[in-house]
């Protein structure tokens, strides 16, 4: 018996379809999710501060990355009048509903790695 191709021409699977996509295009990258979960942790940081949060990112990416965060209206940039000019970063109410999906990233992330890490605790007492 021969199964049915599934077909996405519902409105409502368009409409999920696109979502997904419009989210994977904007959150798309090594750096973003570290950056937007580091301006979770701490609210507030300035540059060099992302700089150093964010272990192995360089200062042209970061810069190129923030961009395209505030671009898409997920971080704010605040320029402070102080001599030198101080520029800090936060996560816009629209950034901060992130927050349940990054936990919930983490969660996995924790879970998977603890799950390798016994699988090859075991295999490797099995030799």
């Amino acid at each position: 018996m021969k199964k049915e191709a599934l077909s996405s021409s519902s409105s409502g699977c368009k409409t999920r379809i696109l979502a997904i996509k419009d989210t994977m295009e904007i959150l798309a990258g090594k750096w973003k999710f570290h950056i937007i979960g580091s301006l979770m942790l701490f609210e507030k940081l300035r540059f060099m501060e992302l700089l150093r949060e964010v272990d192995g990112i360089g200062a042209k990416m970061l810069s190129k990355e923030l961009q395209d965060l505030e671009m898409n209206h997920l971080i704010r940039r605040t320029v402070l009048n102080t001599k030198p000019l101080t520029v800090e970063y936060e996560l816009t109410d629209c950034g901060r509903t992130l927050g349940p999906i990054i936990d919930e990233i983490a969660k996995w992330g924790i879970t998977y790695r603890n799950t390798l890490y016994h699988k090859s605790e075991a295999s490797e007492s099995v030799v």
